[in-house]
């Protein structure tokens, strides 16, 4: 157990490479109640996350899960970045899931009322999730991907998604606290593995999927992650909204890549990259691929740095050799 934006969550159970392998053969669900609730109601509800949030909730409808950022009003840079579930059947119910430790700023920007400590969330995922949460519950294991449904789990409501953070398909069910558990331990008897944050974090990396402090973050905006298909430009207003569009004219300079290294020994976050003796930017994330078997790592680079491109990480001193990739790595 350790702790984390104001939790305390689970590492590993069985082992991190152990958790990783059974979510990209089998099955695995993982305790993301620190994800943050923030339930927006009523008629202005739509207006007031279309002003906030950049992309388009035109495009989606009740029913359905949107990924989006918010932004820093005077930069572009990504405050949070946010899904948000709108409930099905009813034009004016939004559950918007922060990051663990950006609650508050999100309730800053868009109001609504915190519901975090009154449900927890379990994301089931794997090519298998769907297969074996049916055995236990088939009104969730129906839920299509980044759609969202209202389920009844032995007589408690409970919200489902079609969304995930591992590169597999899967749900993520947001249960009432004091029904938690047995729903845990059903999905346990469904040979349904838990898994912790370390798994977690190397599912997201192999997926290519930022992480909030690490990809986006202060002085990091959607274009240089690349991430502009969260953008919809084309509303009138959002917050950042100027900046952005200041930012696209006169180009960016530096652009969200992966690197693959040989070996197991994986680099790791802040070690600086360099294109012969120039240095062109550095590791966000690094780790060691559990099915690729060898180094990958996302990093901010030199728009001049192109896939396929030999880098070099610094590693306190000695170089490891790398190439420029298009994530995701898996």
């Amino acid at each position: 157990m350790v702790p984390f934006g104001g939790w305390e969550m689970p590492l590993e159970y069985s082992g991190t490479i152990d958790e990783h392998l059974a979510c990209r053969s089998g099955a695995v669900m993982f305790d993301v109640s620190h994800l943050g609730t923030v339930r927006l109601t009523g008629p202005d509800a739509f207006d007031v996350l279309q002003s906030a949030l950049t992309n388009d909730l035109n495009k989606i409808g009740p029913g359905r899960a949107q990924y989006t950022h918010l932004l820093d009003d005077a930069d572009g840079s990504v405050l949070d970045d946010i899904i948000v579930w709108w409930h099905p059947g009813d034009d004016h119910v939004f559950d918007v899931m922060p990051n663990a430790s950006n609650t508050s700023r999100v309730t800053d920007a868009i109001g609504g009322t915190d519901v975090t400590a009154s449900r927890a969330v379990i994301a089931v995922q794997g090519p298998d999730a769907r297969q074996r949460v049916t055995s236990v519950f088939p009104e969730a294991a129906a839920v299509g991907r980044f759609k969202v449904a209202g389920c009844t789990w032995n007589a408690t409501p409970v919200v489902v998604a079609g969304t995930g953070y591992t590169g597999e398909p899967g749900i993520e069910i947001a249960v009432p606290a004091d029904a938690a558990s047995s729903l845990w331990q059903a999905l346990a008897g469904a040979d349904i593995q838990p898994a912790g944050l370390g798994a977690r974090d190397t599912l997201r990396l192999e997926a290519g999927l930022p992480l909030h402090g690490q990809e986006l973050g202060p002085g990091i905006t959607p274009l240089q992650a690349g991430l502009s298909w969260v953008v919809a430009f084309d509303k009138p207003s959002f917050r950042g909204r100027r900046a952005l569009l200041d930012e696209r004219d006169r180009g960016i300079h530096r652009r969200l890549r992966g690197i693959t290294t040989a070996g197991r020994r994986p680099p790791r976050t802040g070690y600086a990259v360099f294109a012969g003796d120039a240095e062109v930017g550095s590791v966000s994330s690094g780790n060691f691929s559990p099915v690729l078997e060898h180094g990958i790592a996302l990093a901010l680079l030199d728009t001049a740095v192109a896939v396929g491109d030999s880098v070099e990480i610094d590693v306190r001193g000695s170089r490891m050799p790398g190439v420029v990739v298009k994530p995701p790595f898996v």
